[in-house]
C-alpha cells in the first residue's frame, strides 16, 4: 500500500537527482520516506537519496519496493501547471500500476518489477580527509571552466594553504579556480588531489538547484562525496563519483 501527495516542484527536484545517474530505479518505500540507491552501468557515478515523509502533503505506506521508469515519471511530472500542483499517488496492489492525478489529469504508470532493475550497490562508508562547502555557483562555475579546456577535472585540497583548487589542462589552454577564505562556506581542511571525468561530473551538476551549498568531501585518488539538500531540506542527495587513478 502506498497513498501520498507531493508538490510537483519537490517530486520534480527528486527525480532530477536520481535520473542524474540511472533512468530507472529501485523505490524503497519506508515509513518514514523513500530511499533511492543506485549506482549507473559503468559503476563511475553513485546515488542515495533520502525523500523524508515531511516533503509530502500526505504519506501513507506498509512498507515495499517498487521499481519506476524516471523517464517516463518525469514525463508524467512535467504535465502539471506548477511546481506548487499536488501530485497524488495511489498504488494498485493487484496491477501492480501506480495512480497518479494532477489537478484534471489522470496517469496511471506501469512500474518495472525490481527484480529486473540494477542491484542496488553497497554505500562505501568513506572516511574522507578534506571537506569543503561551498555555493551551487561556484562549484558549476568549476566545472564549466574546467569543461572549456578538457574533459578531465583535478579537484584539490591544500592543506596547508587552506584552498580548494580545481584545476583542467587541455593541449593548448588551462584552467584553475581557487577558493578560500570568505568564498567557502565551511572546511574541514585536509590533503586532498583526485581526477575525475568530467563527462560525470557535468551531469551531478544539472539537478543541483541555484542558491543551494554543496558539501564536497574528497581524498587522494578516492572518490569524491556530494551532497546538498532538496525540497526546503526534506531530501537529502548524496552523490559519489570515482576518480580517474593516474598512472605514474
Amino acid at each position: 500500500m502506498f497513498e501520498a501527495s507531493i508538490e510537483a516542484g519537490h517530486l520534480q527536484q527528486a527525480i532530477d537527482a536520481a535520473n542524474a545517474v540511472v533512468d530507472e530505479c529501485r523505490v524503497h518505500l519506508d515509513t518514514d520516506g523513500l530511499v533511492i540507491r543506485a549506482v549507473d552501468p559503468a559503476n563511475v557515478a553513485m546515488i542515495n537519496e533520502q525523500v523524508s515523509a515531511e516533503a509530502f502533503e500526505a504519506y501513507d505506506t506498509d512498507c515495499g519496493e517498487i521499481g519506476i521508469n524516471l523517464e517516463r515519471l518525469d514525463e508524467v511530472v512535467g504535465i502539471a501547471d506548477n511546481d506548487d500542483d499536488l501530485v497524488q499517488f495511489d498504488l494498485d496492489p493487484e496491477t501492480r500500476k501506480l495512480d497518479m492525478q494532477m489537478n484534471a489529469v489522470e496517469y496511471t504508470l506501469a512500474l518495472i518489477d525490481p527484480d529486473s532493475i540494477r542491484a542496488e550497490p553497497d554505500i562505501p562508508d568513506l572516511d574522507l580527509p578534506a571537506t569543503v562547502s561551498m555555493d551551487e555557483a561556484e562549484f558549476k562555475r568549476a566545472i564549466r571552466a574546467a569543461d572549456m579546456v578538457s574533459d578531465h577535472i583535478i579537484l584539490q585540497v591544500d592543506e596547508r594553504e587552506e584552498c580548494f583548487i580545481a584545476n583542467a589542462e587541455g593541449d593548448t589552454d588551462d584552467v584553475d579556480l581557487e577558493l578560500s577564505g570568505d568564498d567557502l562556506n565551511d572546511a574541514k581542511w585536509g590533503s586532498a588531489y583526485s581526477l575525475f571525468s568530467l563527462e560525470y561530473l557535468k551531469d551531478l551538476r544539472k539537478p543541483i538547484p541555484t542558491d543551494t551549498v554543496v558539501r564536497m568531501q574528497l581524498g587522494e585518488e578516492f572518490p569524491a562525496k556530494l551532497t546538498f539538500e532538496l525540497a526546503d531540506g526534506a531530501v537529502d542527495v548524496e552523490f559519489m563519483v570515482a576518480p580517474r587513478i593516474q598512472s605514474d
